[in-house]
């Protein structure tokens, strides 16, 4: 009896080998040629796609779940992977860090950075723990940036975030702390997603809901990934005449410059021209990674013609961990509505992400087990959320693109994951790796948050593209995007709607939810596109598979069928 308790680990589970033969294992794998390098032809992963090379026509082995692994093998794969997430990383706690965000200077973008990665890092190891699957990994999410901002500049003009008397934005730490509080909160939602059945949750939010609403969250990025790549989002965006902020990012700089200057587009469009090259004609390693060669290249030509200021990291210290800087945790109420917005579209990212990996994983793709993933990676994902506010970042989400890591190398073996996780963690601690990714001149980093941000964007489209084109679903998206781009695109249309000036702070903080909302496209999509999906019906042409379009007289069609029936 208690010989079966010890190895039993669930109905959908495999029981776990017994703990002598598991250390066995482990031994073998670090002591012998087999355990450390295996017969892996390890010319694949780094064998350029050059037109005159010849190209193996032998594949690549598959490695599963749980298939054997060399040690060697799987740290290469796993420091892939952590390369393949560290542009997606980095960003979020860039922008909400940085003058577009809570202001928080230097030190304190150094310091986001670097818990981004260590968080990322241990949260990962959770979802892949829970579900054992590679491609399923935590990273900073980049849905929290539109509510975040807007909630920020909401802060500074209302006065709780400081600003200098020539209106220049000051540090806000108590502003961020709101935010970081406001999503542990919120995170409850999500939580509480997970216990619906996974069918209920695929009916609740539809690709007709899900695809626009993340389409837009590109659009709406893609917008700060070009104002970055022109010189910066910051004061210096207005181009005004005199101050320290007349050139980007400010006259201090090592060479500073207009905003929009030929130069600062040039650096961007380096960073552009390499990702592609990568693509190309990169070998398998390199072409999941391309975003990090590009702002590698971008990185080199900006320090050898005089962009980077490595000042930063020489100040910075050694090491780093979370909690070195705190921030006071608040709800600001405004934001409450559209956070829920937020981890709603997380869920629904969650569900297509787990999907997805299952698919290159080789696992089930429904079934119990199945469905017992696609709940455990929701609870989890909405855990993580809770858990990075407590670690003083921002919500966290699946990663996606690792599932085109996993095409690409056929590797899908959670020790890769472990690894991938170690590099995080160890890239998080050593602070000046964070100092110099800070360090980056804003059009390097412009040029590949754009093409980042870009692919946010392109997701959207293929979750849409999943739907089905009938006359109803095109009035759906249609009466939900008006909304939403018309915000994203003029996203100050709403600001001189409510023009309450009292003192009544309840009244004011419910309008200023409200503005929120309506100048925030993704969450007024998301909102429109749910509440029309539920009141609209299905119509009889739909419902009998007729294309829209097609006139077809459904009396003369029935009568017809009734003939054919008579005369067999």
């Amino acid at each position: 009896m208690s010989s079966q308790t010890s190895t039993s680990r669930g109905p959908f589970e495999a029981p776990r080998k017994p703990l002598g033969e598991r250390i066995r294992r482990l031994v073998k794998a670090f002591t012998t040629r087999e355990g450390l390098l295996g017969d892996y032809d390890y010319a694949f992963l780094f064998r350029p796609n050059l037109p005159f090379m010849k190209k193996s026509r032998r594949p690549a082995p598959f490695f599963g779940l749980d298939t054997k692994m060399p040690v060697i093998l799987a740290l290469i794969l796993g420091f892939q992977h952590a390369l393949a997430m560290l542009a997606g990383v980095i960003t979020p706690p860039i922008l909400l860090s940085g003058a577009a965000g809570a202001n928080l200077g230097a030190a304190g973008q150094e310091y986001l950075v670097s818990t981004s990665l260590i968080v990322c890092g241990i949260l990962s190891l959770i979802q892949i723990t829970r579900f054992k699957i590679l491609g399923t990994r935590v990273g900073t999410s980049f849905t929290i940036i539109p509510v975040a901002q807007g909630a920020l500049s909401q802060l500074y003009a209302n006065g709780t975030c400081p600003t200098s008397p020539d209106g220049t934005k000051l540090p806000c730490p108590d502003g961020y702390g709101a935010i970081l509080g406001t999503a542990c909160m919120c995170a409850l939602v999500e939580i509480g997603l997970s216990f619906l059945p996974p069918r209920v949750l695929r009916k609740l939010f539809p690709p007709l809901v899900t695809g626009p609403t993340v389409m837009l969250i590109g659009v709406h990025l893609i917008e700060s990934g070009f104002q970055t790549w022109a010189g910066g989002s910051g004061p210096c965006r207005e181009r005004p005449t005199e101050g320290l902020f007349r050139l980007c990012p400010d006259i201090n700089a090592p060479h500073p410059l207009p905003w929009g200057a030929p130069e600062f587009l040039g650096l961007g469009f380096v960073v552009f021209v390499t990702i592609i090259i990568c693509e190309r004609y990169g070998s398998p390693i390199m072409k999941s990674t391309a975003v990090v060669w590009g702002l590698l290249v971008g990185c080199v030509i900006a320090a050898g013609t005089g962009y980077f200021d490595d000042m930063g990291i020489k100040k910075a210290p050694a090491v780093s961990f979370i909690w070195v800087t705190r921030f006071k945790l608040s709800i600001y109420a405004p934001a409450v509505l559209p956070m829920m917005a937020v981890y709603i579209i997380l869920a629904c990212e969650a569900i297509g992400d787990i999907a997805a990996t299952c698919e290159v994983s080789r696992l089930a793709s429904d079934g119990e087990l199945f469905d017992s993933r696609i709940q455990g990676g929701v609870l989890a994902d909405g855990l993580s959320g809770c858990l990075a506010g407590l670690f003083t970042m921002t919500p966290m989400s699946v990663f996606a693109q690792n599932n085109g890591v996993i095409s690409l190398t056929r590797c899908a073996n959670r020790k890769a994951g472990f690894a991938c996780c170690f590099f995080l963690i160890l890239m998080g601690i050593f602070s000046k790796f964070a100092a110099a990714l800070v360090s980056i001149p804003s059009a390097v980093l412009g040029g590949m948050t754009t093409f980042l941000f870009t692919s946010v964007a392109v997701s959207g489209m293929r979750i849409i593209s999943t739907m089905e084109w009938n006359r109803r679903n095109r009035f759906v998206l249609t009466a939900a995007l008006t909304l939403g781009y018309g915000a994203t695109l003029v996203p100050d249309y709403f600001s001189y709607f409510f023009t309450y000036g009292g003192n009544n702070n309840a009244l004011r903080g419910l309008l200023d939810a409200v503005e929120l909302i309506m100048s925030t496209g993704f969450a007024v999509t998301t909102f429109v596109a749910m509440f029309l999906n539920a009141v609209l019906p299905m119509e009889i042409e739909e419902e009998e598979g007729v294309l829209d379009g097609d006139e077809v007289d459904l009396g003369n069609r029935d009568r017809s069928m009734e003939d054919e029936k008579s005369s067999k």
